[in-house]
């Protein structure tokens, strides 16, 4: 049995804390700093529940943590974590700037420990299906890419969750907007087959979320190496739907995750051959990511984003949103603070 500490357990902590609870291979602590939540969490879940992880990290003997803090805090704790020899689990995005990067890069060399970041649709069947087909090669090279996508992002949340313009989300600084809460997933999944953002030119703004400023409309196009890549998302349409599309010089793959199904067309079909996904438990991918986080601590193969992966996408979201700002193409490689 594994000891896992889960940093952080607000809404998507409590997730975290519940999936890897559920995978019958972990005793898991809770920690936050507010009082409320921690007697909520050990009251529901059964589970110890400090709110001091550097005092609990001193008085226990854990195995792994999960950082599920805002965005700004990730790299810090993270850092500290490997050099007292904790696997790391770090929820995305990695980081909101390139800050202590290269020293939690040197922490993790050194510590012999693993470190992943939960971007969670690298555990889809779904879309690791239609992966490994498009890299397979049967269609060649992918030359252009889309996606289009959005939901209505506050019926998305928990009903007992924090109202999203008090959390993370309503500031860049600490994580939020869509570019690094929903479009970050997208690019870094996109990124696995495509390979490294180079540049994008990013328009994006504030279009309809009550009470936050950040933006809930983004549209990005993008390069990776030879690919032509879009993006468009927003945060507030009435259907929970998102299409992605890759076209070869001898067919297409297409993604519908609201359908739960991917299909392949070559030119000269009259029509696309589906392969269909069974519906899962929304904590599904999660319970699964979990599961090979474990696998990953107890040296076994697993399938998750890197630190160097999601370093990559780190870029990806401060490029846009420098693009964004700038009114022009901006270089993922030139990116600074």
């Amino acid at each position: 049995m594994n000891s896992i500490l889960i940093i952080g357990c607000g809404s998507i902590g409590e997730r975290h804390l519940r999936c890897f609870q559920k995978t019958g291979r972990a005793a898991v602590t809770g920690c936050d700093a507010s009082p409320q939540i921690l007697a909520a969490i050990a009251q529901t879940y059964a589970v110890s529940a400090v709110t001091d992880w550097k005092h609990a990290v001193e008085q226990n003997r854990y195995d792994g943590a999960v950082i599920c803090t805002p965005a700004h805090l990730h790299v810090a704790i993270a850092t500290e974590l490997l050099n007292r020899g904790l696997h790391v689990l770090i929820e995305k995005p990695l980081s909101q700037s390139l800050a202590g990067i290269d020293g939690l890069f040197a922490a993790h060399q050194r510590s012999g420990r693993k470190a992943a970041v939960a971007y969670v649709l690298h555990v889809y069947p779904l879309l690791s299906a239609a992966r490994d087909f498009i890299l397979g090669g049967t269609l060649g090279p992918v030359l252009h890419a889309t996606s289009t996508g959005g939901q209505y992002f506050p019926g998305g949340r928990p009903a007992h969750a924090v109202h999203y313009s008090k959390t993370y989300y309503r500031d860049h600084k600490l994580g939020g907007g869509a570019i690094q809460d929903a479009l970050t997933h997208t690019a870094n999944w996109f990124e696995s087959i495509l390979g490294p953002t180079e540049s994008v030119m990013c328009d994006c703004s504030h279009q309809a979320l009550p009470d936050v400023t950040v933006e809930d409309t983004v549209n990005v196009s993008a390069r990776n190496g030879a690919t032509l890549v879009n993006y468009t998302l927003n945060q507030f349409q009435a259907p929970n739907e998102s299409t992605y599309q890759f076209n070869t010089a001898t067919g297409s793959v297409k993604v519908e995750l609201h359908n739960r199904r991917w299909g392949h067309m070559r030119l000269g079909d009259k029509d696309w051959t589906w392969h269909e996904v069974p519906p899962a438990d929304r904590d599904g991918p999660f319970i699964e990511q979990a599961n090979r986080f474990i696998d990953l601590m107890e040296g076994k193969p697993s399938r998750m984003c890197s630190l160097e992966a999601a370093t990559h996408t780190l870029r990806f979201n401060l490029a846009a949103l420098a693009s964004a700002e700038l009114g022009a193409r901006v270089f993922c490689a030139n990116v600074t603070d």
